[in-house]
Order: structure tokens, then C-alpha cells, then sequence
């Protein structure tokens, strides 16, 4: 594509900078999108990358970009640099300005700052923690790691608000830094955050600007008046092109607040005792959570002990059986840079089944509580009624909103900071136990439209082992009754015998809020004498995480683990851990009549929509489209079977057009 350009080599850059800025799911896309159609439509070859400004979405700094690129890859194959011809646009003609067709002369706009944080904000202290990692470094860093390692470098706090009235932390920052393009999240369930090229600008004039203030060890945060004063950044520290000169290796004379003699720094001097670059950044990771040793392994799955010694939480130890742990005697001889890789970048990359030791809450640390949907409502005008009357039965539910089902259980710490202290987020834990409510024209709703299926679909992949279905009646016409009664029972039959899951018929709500109720005591006698064992949500991986918990109850059959609710709710959400096999399966079952069953059926042949679409595409005809599916999943036993009307369905809407 880019050898059929004017400017292949421009071409291509932008291509790989559009590429990337998709992969992070950038605004910056656009932009780079916009730049790469103008220049693969323009007939004219640039001599300079300064001459594309004539095209429509290549501005000054988009070329300047270009330009510095093109000096880097002349650079590095041994070629010249060409120069920039000022009288380039005098020799163009009317014609071939035409066809570029360059924008309108634009007023003269006020140079844009770019961003920088505020001295000791939260982006401030988030930019510098990203920082700490080497650049290009896969491992990302978790919220608990910024939050721990990020506090010393703001005077917000990133856990607790600075007024009671408020909400915000330090730590909502980061939604700032996401907006700007700064920063970007990679992994479910467990986010990792990274630094893009701009954060990574920002963040190595932020250290230069360091290097230049000569301060104590414990205040090498600051920027103090003197480096203020100083020649090199004589400017506002706001204006990021003037910090510019900051970066060059030569001496820079500084003058001390307490000797008044001048000294000199270059490039390389140590700052707080380790060895910077010419940017100020570290040669080698120096956090409190990356230790520079020999034999050091970047944390990407799961969090190092914290050097520092300090005593285990009240009411948590680790397992008093570590042997008992070891889920498969084969993973002690993987290496551990083999067993510490990353999940969420391929599951086939990390070790199945990990070892891992699970946390431990022990009884009186933690209540079982009933979390209710804020959807679940008896009305419109009536949507606290479930709230009131499970508080008169004794039960006082947390309401907000769920990923998955109507009423859920969760074993809520009574310390917050305990999971914390572990690496993990909030202060719940799942627990085994989710109720679906369904009235009796909600149940009808749901079968006509499809819901009904998906909604057990989702409920078989949260791994929840105790789902229950509750059916309330409701007074319908005689006649709709008789129209769906069938269908009602067989999808009431359908849930107890092929999923397993347990309904329950109630009459009324006021039926279903005792239920809940009496379930909620139960749930509390059974949770709250006995010890609970977390997952660490490192070791969770939506491609593995089933095949955990199956080979868990095998091997452990005594001990249940839970995950915390945070890992749980990421999981259930329908698109935060969505999968391209996932989307397939949805795709696919918007076709009437094509079930789970069967949809699955259809993914085990063809693995993505794009090689069932060029299956589609190679038959000879309509014909043979049509019963393609019914030849080859036809002989399936049951509810995988694939018969010729839905066989047809599908063809008609995938192989049309």
C-alpha cells in the first residue's frame, strides 16, 4: 500500500504511529487517521516532511514528528538528510495545489501550552511512579504498586479524601492522565498501567527539571527557587519548549542557597544516590517495589514481598500449609521469569495451573452482606421498596449496580486496608452465591428477545457455583398464559436439568424479599465460622480462570476460593474482559433459534467471524451455503445439533453480500 504512495516513507511512519495510537485505544487516532488518507492521496512526492503542511491534517508539529523521525531512520541507514527547499511551494502549480486541496489560511493562533501537572498533584506523582519503569517495559505497574509508591511524591492523599464531603482522591487523577493521552490501561482483570510517548515526554522533562535542584535525598521532589533561577530554566516551568535546553549533556552552572558558590552538574550525576540519564530518568528501576539486584524479576503477575518488614494484619496469616498449595508438582521446575509473565498478554505465555498462595481471612474480620442491583425496583414510582423491607427483615443490603444478577453476596472486611495491604482493591470478596429474579412477563420478555439464553451464558462463565433463579408470578391475560406456557416451562425445565442452576417459584415480592432474607442468615452461619481463601487477583486470567477453579475443586476439594469482588466484577462485565471468541458467540446467537449450545458448536470450527465468513464465501453457491452448517454440525446429538432452517438463518445473514 505504501509503495503505491508519492511518499512511501512518510507513509509508513504515520501508519505505524496511527497503529499504535489504535492499540491504546487513543483519541490520537483520529488525528493520525486523518494525516495518513491526506498523504496517501496526495500525487505529489515532498522532497522535506516540513513541505506536507500544504495538506489537509498535517500540521507544524505532526511535520516536525515526521521530520525527527526521518533524521532518526536516515541516521541509522547511512543516509543524508535532505534539506528543506524554501522555494518547494513556489514550484508546485496551480494544478497540483488544487489537487492537494490545502486548507483555508487558518488566523493566527496562540501557542498552545502543553500539558504539564501541577508540582506535587496527583498526575504528578503518577507520571513520575509510570516513570520509574524502564521505557518500552511490558510489566506496567498496578493501581495498589502507584498508589503505594506514588504517595511520597504528592501531598493529596490517593486513598482518603482531603474533605469528608467530597469523594475524590489523589488517585482520579488518573482519569485526567487516560483523557490526555498520557496514560493507558492494559489487562483484565487486573489493570496495568503504562506511560505513551507523551507521558513519557512529560515525565523526562519532569526529571530533568529534578536533576537541575540540588536538594537533599529527601526532598529530591522539589524544585526549589534556586533551579527556578537558574540560566537553563530561566522560563516557567509550564512551558515545556523552553525546558527543552534542560536535557543537553552539557555542565549547567548552579549556584547554592547556603555557600553561594557556583557549582556544576552533568549529565549522568547521581540524584538521591542513583545514576541518572541525560533526561534525569533512572538507568535502573529505583522504586521500593523494583529492587536493582542481579537476579531481579520485573513484578508482571503477581507483587514481591515487600522488603521492609512489618507485622501480618490483624486477623490475617498466610495458609499454615504451604505444601498443601502447590497445585501441580510439575510448575516447581518452571523458571520464575516463566512463572511471573504476564496473563493478560497471552494466556498460552504463563504457566497453567499457576502456583500461588492464597489469602486468608480468618473469622471476625469480615461480615457477609447482601448487595442488591439499584435496578431491581417494584415500580417506577415505587424503587426503594426492596431496600425498606429488607431492612425491616433485619438485612440492610448495600444497593448499587451489578454486573451480573439481581441480588449477590459478598464477605466485606471489616479493617478496609486489609486486602490493601495485599495488593488487591476494595474491601469485598465474592462469594458463591447469585440470585436472577425474573417476573413472570419479564421471564416471557426475555425468552422472545433472547436475554434469557445470554443472561445464563454469562452466569455459566462468572464461575459462581450456586445460582438460583427465582420466578415470581404475575397476573397476566388467559390468553397470553396459554401462548407461552409452553415455552415458559421448558425454559424453566432447561435451567434446573441442563444448567443445574436451582429456581425457585414465588408468588408474590413480598415472597421473594423473605427468601432473600432468610438466604442472607443462612449465607452468614455458613461464611462467618470459618476462614475464607482469596485468589490473588495476579494469578486471574479471563481465558483461564473456569479451568482454575475446576482444577481447584479437584485438588482441594475441602477449601473453597473466592476472588476478590473488584476481579469479580471486571470478569462478569459484558464488555471489560470480552474476548474476540466471546464477541463470536454473541454475534451468533443474535440468530433466532441458535442457542449457546449451538453457537459454541459453530466457534469450535471456525474460530473467528472471519474464517466462518471465507468458509461461507467458499462455497460454490446459495445452495451450498445454506446447508453447510447442517452437513458438517448436523450429526451433533441434542441441543448442539444444527438442523437446516437455522443452518439457512445463518448463511442468509453471514454470507449475504
Amino acid at each position: 500500500m505504501a509503495d503505491q504512495s508519492a511518499n512511501p516513507l512518510l507513509l509508513e511512519f504515520l501508519k505505524e504511529w496511527w497503529d499504535s495510537a489504535r492499540e491504546r485505544s487513543s483519541k490520537g487516532a483520529t488525528t493520525y487517521k486523518k494525516a495518513y488518507d491526506s498523504m496517501k492521496a496526495c500525487p505529489l512526492t515532498f522532497n522535506h516532511p516540513s513541505e506536507a503542511q500544504q495538506l489537509q491534517g498535517l500540521g507544524p508539529k505532526l511535520c516536525d514528528r515526521l521530520t525527527e523521525r526521518l533524521k532518526a531512520h536516515c541516521t541509522a541507514n547511512g543516509l543524508l538528510m535532505p534539506k528543506v527547499s524554501r522555494k518547494s511551494r513556489n514550484r508546485l502549480s496551480a494544478d497540483d495545489l488544487s489537487l492537494m486541496n490545502p486548507p483555508p489560511p487558518a488566523k493566527k493562533a496562540r501557542k498552545s501550552r502543553p500539558y504539564v501537572p501541577a508540582h506535587r498533584s496527583g498526575p504528578y506523582a503518577i507520571i513520575l511512579t509510570l516513570s520509574s519503569l524502564p521505557e518500552g517495559s511490558s510489566a506496567g505497574l498496578t493501581k495498589a504498586q502507584i498508589v503505594e509508591q506514588a504517595q511520597e511524591h504528592c501531598d493529596s492523599s490517593f486513598t482518603a479524601p482531603l474533605d469528608t464531603s467530597k469523594f475524590y482522591t489523589a488517585w482520579n487523577s488518573m482519569k485526567t492522565l487516560e483523557d490526555k493521552d498520557m496514560v493507558y490501561e492494559k489487562g483484565r482483570p487486573l489493570r496495568r498501567y503504562f506511560l505513551s510517548e507523551e507521558g513519557w515526554e512529560v515525565a523526562k522533562r519532569i526529571r530533568a527539571v529534578q536533576e537541575l535542584g540540588i536538594l537533599p535525598k529527601d526532598q529530591a521532589t522539589n524544585i526549589t527557587d534556586t533551579a527556578r533561577k537558574s540560566p537553563a530554566v530561566a522560563a516557567d516551568f509550564r512551558h515545556l519548549d523552553d525546558i527543552d535546553n534542560l536535557s543537553r549533556p552539557s555542565a549547567t552552572p548552579l549556584v547554592s542557597e547556603e555557600t553561594g558558590n557556583a557549582t556544576t552538574m552533568q549529565s549522568g550525576q547521581q540524584l538521591g544516590g542513583s545514576v541518572t540519564d541525560k533526561f534525569g530518568t533512572f538507568a535502573e528501576p529505583r522504586t521500593r517495589g523494583f529492587p536493582s539486584k542481579p537476579d531481579f524479576v520485573e513484578i508482571l503477575s503477581s507483587p514481591e514481598p515487600p522488603l521492609r518488614s512489618r507485622p501480618d494484619p490483624v486477623g490475617v496469616r498466610p495458609s499454615l500449609d504451604p505444601s498443601s498449595l502447590l497445585l501441580d508438582s510439575r510448575s516447581t521446575s518452571i523458571p520464575r521469569q516463566r512463572e511471573e509473565e504476564s496473563p493478560q498478554r497471552n494466556s498460552g505465555d504463563s504457566p497453567f495451573p499457576p502456583t500461588f498462595q492464597p489469602i486468608e481471612l480468618q473469622p471476625g474480620t469480615f461480615t457477609v452482606q447482601l448487595i442488591l442491583d439499584n435496578r431491581e425496583v417494584r415500580a417506577k414510582n415505587d424503587r426503594e421498596y426492596i431496600q425498606h423491607e429488607l431492612v425491616r427483615s433485619g438485612i440492610n443490603p448495600i444497593v448499587r449496580p451489578l454486573q451480573l444478577g439481581d441480588f449477590f453476596w459478598v464477605a466485606k472486611c471489616k479493617d478496609p486496608s486489609i486486602l490493601v495491604r495485599h495488593g488487591e482493591e476494595g474491601d469485598e470478596v465474592a462469594l458463591d452465591w447469585i440470585v436472577e429474579r425474573k417476573r413472570l412477563d419479564d421471564l416471557v420478555g426475555s425468552i422472545k428477545d433472547g436475554r434469557f439464553h445470554e443472561q445464563k451464558f454469562r452466569l455459566r462463565k462468572s464461575g459462581v457455583k450456586n445460582v438460583v433463579y427465582v420466578i415470581e408470578e404475575f397476573s397476566m391475560s388467559s390468553e397470553r398464559i396459554l401462548h407461552f406456557q409452553e415455552a415458559i416451562e421448558s425454559s424453566i425445565a432447561s435451567t434446573q436439568v441442563v444448567e443445574g442452576y436451582f429456581v425457585k417459584k414465588t408468588l408474590k415480592l413480598d415472597d421473594t424479599i423473605r427468601y432473600l432474607a432468610r438466604m442472607t442468615l443462612m449465607l452468614k452461619s455458613m461464611y462467618e465460622s470459618k476462614p475464607i481463601y482469596i485468589i490473588p487477583t495476579t494469578h486471574l486470567n479471563p481465558h483461564t480462570y473456569i479451568p482454575l477453579l475446576s482444577h481447584l475443586g479437584r485438588t482441594t476439594p475441602n477449601i473453597s476460593h473466592n476472588i476478590t469482588y473488584a476481579a469479580f466484577a471486571s470478569l462478569a462485565s459484558k464488555s471489560d474482559s470480552l474476548t474476540l471468541r466471546d464477541v463470536f458467540l454473541k454475534m451468533l446467537m443474535c440468530t433466532r433459534g441458535v442457542t449457546g449450545e449451538k453457537a459454541l458448536e459453530v466457534q469450535k470450527c471456525w474460530k473467528t467471524p472471519r474464517e466462518f465468513i471465507e468458509a461461507l464465501e467458499g462455497c460454490g453457491g446459495k445452495k451450498e451455503r445454506e446447508v453447510m452448517l447442517d452437513a458438517r454440525l448436523g450429526g451433533k446429538v441434542g441441543r448442539k445439533k444444527i438442523g437446516k432452517t437455522i443452518s439457512g438463518k445463518i448463511a442468509e445473514i453471514w454470507g449475504e453480500g
